[in-house]
């Protein structure tokens, strides 16, 4: 598990909360359920809108993998493909059939198998391109719903600031009342940019993260199983799928 959004989301919140106690506030006093309900409830239901019930269901899957998954380097493929590569050009690439029992990696296997197979290269990598494709696909999707999460909780905590000072201007026969109605009318808008800054559009932001890694993890896939269906020399396959590699993971390879 990669701490990244929990540790940003948790100590921003008490970052603001501190800060409010430091300025003679009362953070029980922004505990309001009205605007809560009001930012967080409408917010949701407009991105529902806005999209299907399948979007809706995707992002709630991929609001725990942006708490809980761990992102996976692509260096750690490179020494598997080319183990692959000796195996293919020592004993040929109907070998490979059982090495591909071994393998961790779900996408890595299915282009294994498409090599065993002996689908033609230019067959295999459509079909390898394409799956990377749908995958950057939904990465997109997921993230739109918290992108959107996160442009119209702003907007919906200014509707309820508006309703709230809408109840001030009711009560000005009771000025005892007023500095309570106009600090719990502003709450909302609080509420609105926290959640949209603090919370939805970082979640948004991470989800795209995680995806371009996966994809560029599958890239990777991608070059290497074609550099074995190719026949290349295990050498060139390291020496290619490194020149793909993040400058921080050819660093730790070299070491």
């Amino acid at each position: 598990m990669d701490p990244a959004t929990a540790i940003g989301i948790g100590v921003g919140l008490v970052v603001i909360v501190v800060s409010n106690i430091m300025e003679g506030g009362n953070p029980a006093a922004l505990l309001l359920p009205a605007p809560i309900i009001l930012v967080f409830g409408a917010s949701i239901l407009a991105s529902v809108a806005g999209g299907t019930m399948a979007d809706a269901k995707a992002a709630a899957v991929s609001l725990k993998t942006a708490f809980t998954s761990k992102p996976q380097a692509s260096g750690d493929l490179v020494p598997v493909l080319v183990t692959l590569a000796e195996k293919a050009r020592r004993e040929g690439l109907l070998a490979l059939e059982s090495a591909s029992r071994d393998i961790d990696d779900p996408f890595l296997e299915r282009g294994i198998k498409l090599t065993v197979d002996g689908t033609d290269p230019e067959e295999a990598r459509e079909i390898l391109e394409s799956e990377i494709y749908a995958k950057q696909r939904a990465t997109k999707q997921e993230a739109k719903f918290f992108n959107d999460l996160g442009a119209y909780a702003p907007t919906f905590g200014i509707v309820g600031t508006v309703m709230g000072l809408v109840h001030v201007l009711e009560s000005l026969s009771n000025p005892d009342e007023l500095g309570h109605l106009i600090a719990a009318a502003f709450v909302a808008t609080l509420w609105g940019v926290m959640s949209a800054n603090l919370l939805f559009l970082p979640i948004g932001n991470r989800i795209k993260r995680l995806g371009d890694l996966e994809v560029a993890r599958m890239e990777l896939v991608v070059e290497g199983v074609m550099a074995i269906q190719a026949g290349a020399n295990p050498r060139v396959v390291a020496q290619k799928l490194r020149s793909l590699l993040p400058a921080a993971e050819r660093d730790a390879e070299a070491a």
